[in-house]
């Protein structure tokens, strides 16, 4: 996690900064390689510890594509993947409540990576309509919503490709969205069905009592 945050940082300074001087944009070029680095060796050590090393490997996709993939230049963001995984652990045991919070965390990282990312391919682009941070962030969240306004477009290859990233990505989170409000709607039916039958049974059995009661003192009056 650690790690991830750092590779943000080192990728996010020198976008946000163009004029950045030519050591600390090495710097943080470096710190980039370094937790990429990391992620080799900390995937490297998980599969000497497993016990079936294939089945690690086919069970754990995202971790190889964050060693293997990330040296193209537009693959880079993959390291964030980490960043999601920690989300999900850390978002608690409750289904819901671990819905929520991953979905937030993820929409908002999703946004705020692809602005940059959208700045740094279109940036400098003959014809390029995305020349700042606030506009790869209007773009941004205009494509992961599935809005589109079209004030904002990506012209270059680059860009086109983490355009169809995002809107994969936005409809995925939508779709996610939707089946947890959902969820909660039936679940709270569910409860409400629950609580009159409930309700419904202490009502027959009173007047079952009642009834049994009544033929008790009939049964008395006619002895």
């Amino acid at each position: 996690m650690a790690a991830a945050v750092l590779f943000l940082f080192a990728y996010a300074w020198p976008i946000l900064d163009p004029g950045l001087p030519v050591a600390l944009a090495g710097l943080c070029a470096a710190v980039g390689w370094t937790s990429w680095a990391l992620f080799g060796v900390d995937y490297a050590v998980r599969l000497t510890l497993a016990e079936q090393r294939w089945r690690f490997v086919a069970h754990n996709l995202a971790d190889l594509a964050v060693v293997a993939l990330p040296l193209l230049r537009p693959l880079r963001l993959l390291r964030l993947l980490t960043m999601l995984r920690f989300l999900n652990r850390s978002a608690g045991t409750a289904f819901r409540g671990r819905v929520v919070v991953y979905v937030i965390g993820t929409a908002g990282l999703l946004v705020f990576v692809a602005a940059l990312a959208i700045l740094d391919a279109e940036r400098g682009q003959p014809g390029a309509t995305i020349a700042d941070f606030g506009d790869g962030l209007w773009w941004a969240l205009t494509t992961v919503t599935t809005v589109g306004y079209g004030d904002h477009y990506p012209v270059s290859d680059t860009g086109r490709v983490i355009a169809a990233g995002l809107m994969l990505g936005g409809i995925a989170l939508l779709g996610t969205v939707t089946a947890t409000l959902a969820s909660w709607i039936v679940q709270r039916i569910a409860e409400q069905d629950a609580g009159e039958q409930a309700a419904t049974r202490a009502q027959v059995d009173a007047l079952v009592r009642e009834v049994r009661d009544l033929r008790a003192e009939l049964r008395e009056a006619g002895s």
